[in-house]
Order: structure tokens, then C-alpha cells, then sequence
């Protein structure tokens, strides 16, 4: 699996420069990500995913600057970038090539004024530049229905499509030129269920037919469980847990993860009571001392408010920054 690696991130810090002080919205974030894999990314609002998926491409804006860390990216060829270090002119023609995103919010991306023809040539242009204008065409009315969407949509504007085309629209564009990453930030949340689900069934079959791999950014939990070989649940700019999507089907560890899968109904099984999370996640400008949870958690400890948990492996592959596990761990083993 070793061979398969696509991207070593390797604690990696995200600052939001301020007057007085700053805010660490990613803080030491470590994951690793393999050819082919289907990564999910689950949290509260802010607690740091789309921070994370931007210094990953390197798209972050000031006052967001990354403070530490490598995002090692692994290339075909044997050669490995490090995208967290490149300058700009090293990293602009990786991105639609080897990697792409899909935005979070259709009708801010996509520019209102161009015809959606016009907006496939951008990235043709750009990274395809033998392509004549008819091949361009072509391969844009291709792409979009790759995605259910009918070729004669390159001549509409965007306010002219639904909004669940526009988000269609967008994974098109992003599958332009084959990446071998593709990063979603929530690409499904701004419509309706239905919508999403047909979004959500397009993506993975475009997935298992090119192969590429997949780090899918949401706050529904329930919808990673779905999709996700593995999945790294984030609270304040930390991950808290990263498992196998199989295992948090059972339950979270972390409180935190456990948390927001019960803050979600399923489909199917039985009737339960959603419990959900008490409280708001932290001020980044004034976390409390020791777990960054601790104020909301239910296995609160005297340590939980002194000490700040490391993310620590508890056996099958399986991470966790919790105290309370990790001695409940180690009590397993001894015994």
C-alpha cells in the first residue's frame, strides 16, 4: 500500500494572521491518503475542514497563511512535491492536472457573466493547449454529460441552470483534465436531498470508473458512512478521531465523532433519539486549557481539563484523542 501513496500530510498548521495574536484553524493535522481512496472529513462548522482542503490546494487567502507542516504530494513519476513549500509557479500547473476541487457554493464559482462553454475553455486552454476550439467543445459537452447534464448547456449562463446542475457543472469541470485528486468542499449541501443523492451516486461511479482519489469535506456524518473507506472527524482545527468508515458505522470513539453521528437519522434500523452536542464549538482566539471538548463532553475528567489528549493509535488502524479511551485502551490490554 506503501507504492499506492498520494499525499502524506504531515502536521500541518493553518493561521488566520491577527492585530493582537493569531488563530490556528488547522493545528499539527497528520493523515495520509492512497491512490484510489475515498478519504471524508466530517465536523462542526468551523472547526477547520475547509481551512484544510484550501492550504492543501494551496488556495488559501490572506490573513490565512500556512505556519507548519508538509503536504507531500507523490506523483506518478516517482517525484514528490511538497505543496505546503512550492511557489506559486511550481504548484499552478499541478492544480486541474493532478489535482482538483469541486467549491462548496456553485453559483460563487462559477462566473456569472461567461457561458458555461466559455468557462470549460479556462481550464482547457490553460492545461490542454493542443486542443482546437472544437475539441474543446467537444470535450466540454463530454464532461458534462459525464455528469447527467445534456451537451447544449456549454451555451447557457449559469443563472440558467438549476442549482443541482451548477454543482453538476462543477464536478465536470473538476474531472477536466483526469486528476488523480479530487478535494469536495460540502458540493452537496446547497441542495435539496434528492438532488443530493443523485450527486452523490454520479460522484462515486465517476470515482470507480477513473479511479481517482477523493477527500470529501461535510458536517453530515451520516453521509460519509455511506461513501468513505476512511473518515477523520475534526473540532477545533484538530482531528479527534480517524477510523475506517466500517468501524464508525458501530459508533465513535471520540465522544466528539460519537456526537455527530447520533445528530443524524438513518435511513434505515430502528428508531433512536437524536442526541446531538451540547454547547458551540470553541473560540479559536480562546480555547480552554487542556481538551479542546472537554466543556462539552459527557466522559469528562479532571485530566480533560489540564492536559490536551495527542491523537493516538487504539488498535485496527483506528486514532483517537481522547484520555478516557485511551486508558479504557491500555485497561483492555492489561488485562
Amino acid at each position: 500500500m506503501a507504492d499506492d501513496l498520494l499525499l502524506d500530510v504531515e502536521e500541518l498548521d493553518v493561521d488566520y494572521l491577527g492585530e493582537h495574536r493569531n488563530a490556528r484553524a488547522c493545528d499539527k493535522v497528520s493523515f495520509t491518503l492512497h491512490r484510489g481512496e475515498i478519504l471524508g472529513v466530517a465536523g462542526e462548522s468551523a472547526s477547520g475542514k475547509s481551512t484544510l482542503l484550501n492550504a492543501l490546494m494551496r488556495l488559501q487567502r490572506p490573513p490565512a497563511v500556512i505556519a507548519g507542516g508538509a503536504v507531500r504530494y507523490h506523483r506518478e513519476d516517482g517525484t514528490v512535491v511538497d505543496l505546503a513549500r512550492v511557489t506559486e509557479q511550481r504548484i499552478r500547473p499541478l492544480r486541474w492536472v493532478d489535482l482538483s476541487i469541486v467549491m462548496q457554493s456553485a453559483m460563487a464559482c462559477l462566473n456569472p457573466v461567461l457561458r458555461l462553454g466559455a468557462q470549460f475553455d479556462d481550464v482547457l486552454v490553460a492545461h490542454e493547449p493542443r486542443l482546437s476550439a472544437g475539441q474543446r467543445r467537444a470535450r466540454a459537452v463530454e464532461l458534462l454529460e459525464m455528469v447527467g447534464i445534456t451537451g447544449d448547456a456549454v451555451t447557457k449562463y449559469p443563472h440558467e441552470l438549476s442549482g443541482g446542475m451548477r454543482q453538476r457543472s462543477l464536478i465536470a469541470l473538476a474531472m477536466a483534465c483526469d486528476p488523480e485528486l479530487v478535494v469536495m468542499d460540502e458540493p452537496t449541501t446547497a441542495v435539496d436531498v434528492v438532488m443530493q443523492r443523485q450527486i452523490l451516486e454520479q460522484i462515486l461511479q465517476l470515482q470507480e470508473e477513473r479511479g481517482f482519489a477523493i477527500i470529501f469535506v461535510t458536517h453530515d456524518l451520516s453521509l460519509l458512512l455511506e461513501m468513505a473507506d476512511r473518515i477523520a472527524i475534526m473540532y477545533a482545527g484538530r482531528l479527534v478521531e480517524v477510523a475506517d468508515g466500517e468501524d464508525l458505522v458501530d459508533g465513535g470513539l471520540h465522544p466528539y465523532a460519537e456526537g455527530l453521528r447520533s445528530a443524524f437519522p438513518s435511513v434505515t434500523g430502528p428508531q433512536r433519539t437524536f442526541t446531538g452536542i451540547p454547547g458551540s464549538p470553541p473560540n479559536l482566539l480562546d480555547l480552554p486549557p487542556g481538551c479542546p471538548f472537554a466543556p462539552r463532553c459527557t466522559l469528562r475528567e479532571d485530566i480533560c481539563d489540564q492536559v490536551d489528549p495527542p491523537l493516538e493509535h487504539l488498535g485496527g488502524g483506528r486514532l483517537v484523542a481522547c484520555h478516557v479511551r485511551s486508558r479504557e485502551a491500555e485497561e483492555r490490554k492489561a488485562s
